[in-house]
């Protein structure tokens, strides 16, 4: 009786910091959108608010189950709204109407008393996919509840759980010093804006984040203990050209311990660039702030035209072997490097006609070369196009042009931040 006194004691108390995220009254959960929805919508969205005030303390039993089963109907109706159009042209509305049903079903699970696991993907997922309502409540329940959760370690790779079998990858390329980008330590702003930014010349900057908190704290272990329970996006397979490549969205913990522990395998996570053909999911900055907090935009970015609202923050994670194929991209780009070592070659725009774009729109900017093996039977012309290569140190940023082309290899397991900006 004792055992069992204390777990309602700790479950009360959960709910306790749960119920004080949320409006005192009723009538206070405005369940605001953005926009027009369906009329069926509204009704649903309100009977599940009534579940939640109406037992004057957790809903239990029959109300439980009920929020459980409005926060499913609302999550699929509006999901199906999400996955109907291209990303840029999903109506808010739906987005708050999805993020609504993830917060009624993780309020249930909270209320339930069983394991809190689930309520955090409800988070998740809301935090990925719908838009903040309540005054971004799901980032603040995520943190309440995952205060609850156990810091555990990553498991071992289940049996038969690789997704593709590894090769050993090549050897550390030896760059030339002919071909190598220049480096540079601290120069200040002007410099590096006459001699890079306007003529668009790539350079390796150092000791421009030796004070970052995540140099000296960030780690595979780090990450477990910080995020091991929270659900990000994934890429799976060594590049994202090869067929078999695919993207999914699973546990910090669970990643590290299938594609990071387990060094037969391939995987990359990742905040996925917002592009009319995948959707936006940054799980840095709204997810875990406990990492973001650990990083910051580099002064140089102060030398673009936009705000630093518009500066988009990409995290890569990955184990050795991992590649990304030559590609350019749309803004300047800052690419940090936290832990680990990167083999990077990059080609100027003008030589775009020698790197065979792909034809299809969607793979316009990634070349169709294989660039540490290439097919000068198939692609001739590769051959007259001049390179610049580095090995990205921890602690060095490498300054990418815009459109510049750039391949890029993982040497070690390792943990880049980039940082895109006009």
């Amino acid at each position: 009786m004792a055992a069992a006194g204390g777990e309602a004691a700790a479950g009360g108390a959960l709910w306790a910091e749960v119920r004080a995220l949320l409006p005192g009254a009723e009538e206070a959960l405005t369940l605001a959108l953005s926009g027009e929805v369906e009329e069926c919508v509204p009704p649903l969205l309100r009977r599940a608010r009534a579940l939640l005030y109406g037992a004057g303390g957790p809903p239990r039993g029959r109300a439980a189950t009920a929020l459980r089963r409005l926060g499913d109907v609302l999550r699929d109706y509006s999901w199906e709204k999400l996955n109907a159009a291209p990303w840029r042209d999903v109506g808010k509305a739906w987005r708050q109407v999805y993020a609504y049903g993830c917060l009624f079903g993780a309020l249930a699970e909270a209320a339930g008393g069983g394991p809190l696991a689930p309520a955090v993907r409800l988070c998740d997922m809301g935090l990925l996919m719908g838009a903040s309502v309540l005054d971004n409540v799901l980032a603040r329940l995520v943190r309440v509840l995952q205060a609850h959760l156990p810091r555990g370690q990553p498991r071992a790779a289940p049996a038969g759980s690789a997704q593709r079998v590894r090769v050993d990858p090549p050897p550390t390329p030896v760059i030339q010093p002919e071909d190598a980008v220049p480096h540079l330590h601290c120069p200040s702003l002007e410099h590096f804006r006459d001699n890079y930014l306007i003529p668009q010349k790539p350079v390796v900057l150092e000791g421009i984040i030796d004070h970052w908190p995540c140099m000296t704290k960030w780690s595979v272990d780090y990450f477990c203990q910080v995020a091991g329970c929270r659900t990000v996006p994934v890429e799976l397979g060594s590049r994202y050209t090869d067929e078999e490549w695919s993207q999914k969205l699973m546990t910090v913990n669970d990643f590290i311990s299938q594609y990071i522990v387990n060094e037969k395998v391939w995987g990359h996570f990742l905040q996925i660039p917002s592009t009319p053909a995948t959707s936006p999911l940054p799980w840095l900055d709204k997810q875990i702030p406990e990492l973001k907090q650990d990083i910051s935009i580099p002064d140089y970015c102060c030398l673009g035209e936009g705000e630093e609202d518009d500066i988009t923050i990409n995290a890569w994670f990955g184990p050795e072997g991992t590649i990304s194929p030559l590609h350019q991209d749309p803004q300047q780009n800052f690419l940090a490097q936290v832990f680990g070592r990167k083999y990077i070659r990059l080609y100027s725009p003008q030589d775009s006609e020698n790197l065979y774009p792909h034809e299809s729109h969607i793979l316009h900017n990634t070349s169709q070369v294989d660039v540490e093996d290439p097919d000068l039977i198939k692609f001739p012309n590769f051959r007259n196009a001049a390179s610049q290569s580095c090995i990205l140190m921890p602690g060095q940023v490498l300054f990418i042009p815009v459109k510049y082309w750039h391949y890029v290899r993982s040497l070690d397991i390792s943990f880049s931040v980039s940082f895109w900006w006009s």
